[in-house]
């Protein structure tokens, strides 16, 4: 604001700097009350209870903030029977008065001690209930400003950075992906090569940071190839999606994203992958809710690694999307997700692994791979699994018919192809129109240039 004080624009820029330093926030509260700004004082008071709830100070200082008397310095207990505690005179409670009068002994005694104090007359007020008292301050703050009540549990993934599943290395490695030589090497450039030979990353000045966007067909790989990837870095793997990052408190999505990263760079080095980055990180000019378009603000941030002093070095950014047109532009500049790689259905030799590894425990009868492989083009790898079922299940069929156990043949698979219709050709019908009219600063190249290859231009 235009009136606002050197020292107050200086402390609200150190509070959005550092939104988690709750003693920070607390005296920049205690300053904007100090200048009369109640209604902001309460709010920053709001703020600091959602990340330290039931801190005493801040709900002392939003209760001054809101004009309410301060609560009691000891507990109503206490003060009932501490050996030399008297109850507060109050203009509904007058103090008793004992045998000698108003100054005498307040306490009645018997003939061997203290005696119980006798019910209160009907028609006399009763001595004032603190515990009440501090019940209705409570309702009063609560209702007001509501908190996630997974964080207050303990349980909510946004209220404990260390609550993200990481895999540890796996034992997949790249020569557990059947064929995609091309893949292969451009991932050798980007990640492995330089992770492999540090005296040369260090000669020719490679970071150890980076993004690569994998997409594609629907079912071709892509996640199993970020598995591999992490598996020959000897590296940590910390899956994220839409789900694991929404959230319907206020700022809560986008402290998920933050807690992600500060998870990955704590357990460097890590391969952070972020499936179905069109819905994580959509075009914002055409994102109509205010939340994801933060989402989209803080997934920028952390990739470039400014909400940490030590950056992102040794994390590794991996994406897929099958719709890489509808991601925002700002994800794949330079120093982000900068490197692009098309992951096109399995060739012939990826075909022919994939197709080994579900029928490996099938009964099996002289099957012809040869054959399968031929009438099996552009088929996914997850349309390959079908096959292999749909086949299992017609010899299964005949099997239950004939009381005798029938082996999967050949015919059987070949005839499973035939009636299923590879799913990678309605997204090829999609990818046309934008290779061939919205190819600005070649994106899609090595998508116009597969297209060629196989005449569908």
């Amino acid at each position: 604001m235009a009136d606002e004080s050197p020292l107050i624009r200086s402390l609200r820029a150190a509070v959005a700097a550092a939104p988690g330093d709750v003693p920070l926030r607390l005296h920049f509260a205690e300053l904007l009350l100090s200048e009369g700004r109640n209604d902001e004082a309460v709010a920053e008071a709001a703020v600091a209870l959602q990340h330290a709830p039931g801190d005493a100070d801040a709900r002392a200082l939003m209760m001054r903030a809101m004009g309410m008397p301060p609560a009691p310095a000891t507990a109503p207990t206490e003060r009932a029977t501490g050996p030399t505690a008297t109850p507060a005179p109050t203009e509904s409670a007058p103090e008793p008065t004992g045998p000698t009068g108003p100054t005498g002994p307040t306490e009645l005694t018997g003939p061997t001690g203290p005696a119980e104090r006798p019910e209160p007359a009907v028609g006399k007020a009763p001595a004032f209930d603190w515990d009440a008292a501090e019940q209705q301050v409570q309702d009063v703050v609560g209702p007001r400003f509501l908190e996630d009540p997974q964080a207050a549990e303990g349980g909510g993934a946004a209220g404990d950075a260390d609550a993200w599943d990481v895999d540890a290395p796996g034992a997949v490695r790249l020569a557990d992906v059947g064929g995609m030589d091309e893949v292969k090497e451009r991932l050798e450039a980007a990640f492995l090569a330089p992770m492999r030979n540090p005296e040369l990353r260090r000669l020719y000045g490679k970071s150890l940071r980076g993004g690569l966007l994998l997409y594609g067909p629907p079912g071709c790989g892509k996640t199993f190839i970020a598995r591999a990837v992490a598996g020959e870095l000897g590296a940590n793997f910390l899956t994220v999606s839409l789900s694991d990052v929404l959230d319907m408190w206020i700022g809560a999505s986008e402290k998920n994203i933050h807690d992600i990263f500060e998870t990955a760079r704590r357990q460097a080095p890590c391969v952070v992958f972020l499936d179905e980055l069109d819905a994580l990180g959509a075009k914002r000019s055409r994102t109509h809710h205010s939340g994801l378009r933060n989402v989209v603000n803080q997934l920028l941030t952390e990739l470039d690694g400014i909400a940490s002093g030590a950056g992102n070095e040794g994390v590794f950014v991996l994406a897929a999307t099958n719709v890489p047109w509808d991601v925002d532009i700002a994800l794949r500049r330079p120093g982000r997700l900068d490197r692009t790689l098309l992951v096109l259905p399995p060739d012939a030799t990826a075909r022919e692994a994939i197709l080994r590894y579900h029928l490996r425990e099938r009964p099996i009868e002289a099957v012809d791979l040869g054959k399968l492989v031929k009438v099996t083009e552009d088929f996914s790898g997850a349309d390959l699994a079908h096959v292999c079922e749909s086949a299992a299940e017609a010899a299964l069929l005949d099997s239950a018919r004939s009381g005798s156990v029938r082996l999967i043949t050949t015919k059987d698979l070949l005839g499973a192809a035939k009636q299923i219709k590879p799913s990678t050709e309605p997204w090829f019908a999609a990818a046309r129109n934008v290779a061939m009219f919205a190819n600005e600063g070649g994106l899609y190249d090595d998508l116009l240039a597969h297209l060629k290859r196989k005449r569908k231009l």
